[in-house]
């Protein structure tokens, strides 16, 4: 998934975990490393080994989560994680500072999904959320540098990748 650009990511709005609106390009991908995922909190699938791994790389990558890299986690379930329940969700999994769990409408979502590539083309299994791939969108806007990772990868493997993209924005 490799790209030159990522300006043309949908600026559509999400609420965050806080309760807080913010645009997706603008407010959280614009010149920023990151880390996009998709996800449901009550999710049987790949989620119980995907956010487990991801809050792995967050402690690899210390304190540059929250400064020079932010992981965003939206869910596939908007019916049923509200920001409220985001917000228990990401305290119950250990999420630290940097790391955002995301909603909106499932027509937002499933834009997103789209763009980032995140999805299924057979579109009964993509209607599907417990067939959703558990991949890790990983980018650095500023160098348009864009590629996904498998969730269930060791956190090593992710968080070099990570820092890979990250070229000289990490300091």
């Amino acid at each position: 998934m490799a790209s030159d650009t990522r300006h043309d990511l949908p600026n559509v709005v999400l609420t965050t975990h806080d309760n807080k609106d913010v645009r997706f390009y603008d407010d959280l991908v614009r010149g920023k490393v990151v880390l996009i995922n998709f996800m449901f909190t009550s999710c049987k699938g790949f989620c119980p080994a995907t956010i487990p791994n991801m809050v792995k790389v967050q402690a690899l990558l210390r304190e540059r989560v929250g400064r020079d890299i932010f992981f965003y986690s939206i869910t596939l379930d908007p019916r049923t994680d509200a920001p409220a329940v985001l917000e228990r969700y990401a305290k119950a999994v250990g999420a630290g500072p940097g790391w955002t769990f995301l909603t909106g409408s499932e027509e937002v979502i499933g834009r997103l999904r789209r763009r980032l590539g995140v999805y299924n083309r057979d579109p009964a299994i993509d209607a599907d959320r417990t067939q959703h791939s558990g991949l890790i969108v990983y980018g650095n806007d500023s160098l348009g540098r864009w590629a996904a990772i498998s969730g269930l990868n060791k956190p090593e493997s992710i968080a070099r990748a990570v820092l890979r993209v990250a070229g000289s924005h990490v300091g």
